[in-house]
């Protein structure tokens, strides 16, 4: 067997294993395959757009508790909150489903467990003029918060909720990460301290789950949202991950966001 053949059966050898390489978007498609959903990630220092179920990726739907992100945001901007507030939510003395709910919050724990009341108190607290005037400036999907101040991210039964798809959702945090909508420092610097979630050993994950029942008023329509970014050694990127399944829930949406980021060498 002569030094050529050996040559030849060696470069087509690495030809075949580098044509099996993974790319990120093959993971996300044979994770997100047999799901009625869109996984959108936008690198935060290109236009690089991966995008899974481009059609779903742009339709609009209701945020719900991923809204959480820019309502914190609002509040810290109008000095209504700081991360060091050990009494952002008072507990009403009211038990609700969620046990974590039913107790004295921080505000960071308020937004870990998704502490509908508590966000709903400090939308009342920023009142509309200043929560349409910053949902304007971040001109955050349709912008229409007529539904009601303390409910306009949430589906309610014949209640319109303002609007946003997963590629706008992504596109917002991008911005938000490379200090391109009109906050401060500060509530940036706060916001990602209070969106962190992990760090493995090939990144940071940041994120805010959402999930939302019977949405458009169909019975059994249910979504279940996780929005975010992560910063890695293979790549920093924006993200918005959004599933429609009638048992669907944030925190499920989350979990495969996770693995689909770990396979990726993201994570």
């Amino acid at each position: 067997m002569n030094k050529t053949f050996i040559i030849i059966v060696i470069i087509m050898l690495l030809l075949v294993s580098c044509s099996k390489k993974n790319t990120v978007y093959d993971v996300i498609t044979a994770n997100m395959k047999d799901i009625n959903g869109t996984f959108v990630m936008i690198d935060l220092n290109s236009d690089k757009e991966i995008i899974f179920n481009k059609n779903l990726s742009e339709t609009k739907t209701t945020p719900c508790s991923t809204f959480k992100i820019w309502n914190t945001l609002i509040g810290l901007e109008t000095n209504l909150i700081n991360l060091t507030d050990e009494s952002f939510y008072k507990w009403d003395s009211v038990t609700r489903l969620i046990p974590e709910w039913n107790k004295d919050l921080t505000l960071k724990e308020a937004f870990q467990v998704s502490c509908v009341p508590a966000y709903q108190n400090l939308a009342n607290k920023i009142g509309v003029e200043k929560m349409q005037l910053w949902i304007d400036k971040i001109n955050y999907g349709n912008k229409d918060i007529s539904s009601g101040l303390d409910i306009f991210w949430l589906p309610r039964p014949q209640k319109k909720s303002i609007l946003i798809s997963p590629k706008e959702q992504t596109l917002l945090i991008k911005k938000l990460i490379n200090n391109q909508l009109p906050f401060s420092d500060k509530s940036i610097e706060s916001i990602k301290t209070i969106m962190l979630y992990k760090t493995e050993k090939n990144g940071t994950l940041y994120g805010k789950t959402g999930s939302g029942n019977n949405v458009g008023d169909i019975i059994g329509n249910n979504i279940g949202w996780y929005v975010g970014y992560v910063m890695s050694k293979n790549g920093n990127y924006a993200f918005s991950c959004l599933i429609y399944d009638k048992n669907i829930k944030g925190s499920d949406v989350k979990s495969l966001v996770e693995k689909i980021l770990i396979e990726s060498k993201l994570l």
